[in-house]
């Protein structure tokens, strides 16, 4: 019994060049299967894992990196939110002989400041806020502005006091007491 390649080409339906040349690529593929060029093809299988792991790597330490990055603007953003309200409701003009003393960065510091200012921060009607390295005088209203931001920037904020008014029991409200008054 002739094979396939020879009936084949007694009927014509084939030439004896392309026998050889099917038969030279069988060769071919077998030489190959036997020197380990498949090895090389689960080699560049491998090659093409790794370089995707890397990609999916970098991908993911660029992510964690972006994150930081948007962390860190936004901690920067939220600190010139603070000191732009500081800066804008400070109160000025308060500087008298009365000290003050706070603390400010586990430091104890003093504040000259006059008689109804030093009132008004005893009292809880104004506050100290402090902010690099910046010590600012605010409504306690604007602190509390502050402390929904940051509670570490408000350094003082009083308790409100209520200011005690003379009893009606008094029987000497209506008399003024003298300031040469020697005990």
């Amino acid at each position: 019994m002739a094979s396939l390649q020879e009936q084949l080409l007694k009927a014509g339906l084939t030439t004896k060049q392309k026998a050889r040349q099917a038969n030279t690529e069988k060769r071919k593929k077998n030489k190959q299967k036997r020197s380990g060029v498949e090895q090389e093809a689960t080699l560049q299988e491998k090659v093409k894992q790794d370089l995707q792991q890397a990609k999916s790597e970098k991908k993911a330490k660029d992510n964690a990196l972006n994150e930081e990055k948007k962390l860190q603007l936004a901690a920067k953003e939220q600190g010139l939110r603070i000191q732009q309200i500081l800066q804008h409701h400070q109160i000025n003009n308060v500087l008298g002989d009365n000290e003050y003393n706070y603390t400010f960065n586990n430091k104890i510091k003093k504040i000259a400041v006059n008689d109804l200012t030093y009132k008004a921060l005893v009292n809880g009607r104004l506050a100290l806020c402090g902010f690099d390295e910046v010590t600012y005088i605010v409504t306690s209203e604007t602190a509390a502005k502050v402390a929904e931001l940051d509670k570490s920037i408000v350094l003082v904020q009083n308790d409100k006091v209520l200011e005690e008014d003379a009893t009606d029991d008094d029987p000497y409200a209506e008399y003024q007491i003298p300031d040469d008054l020697m005990w």
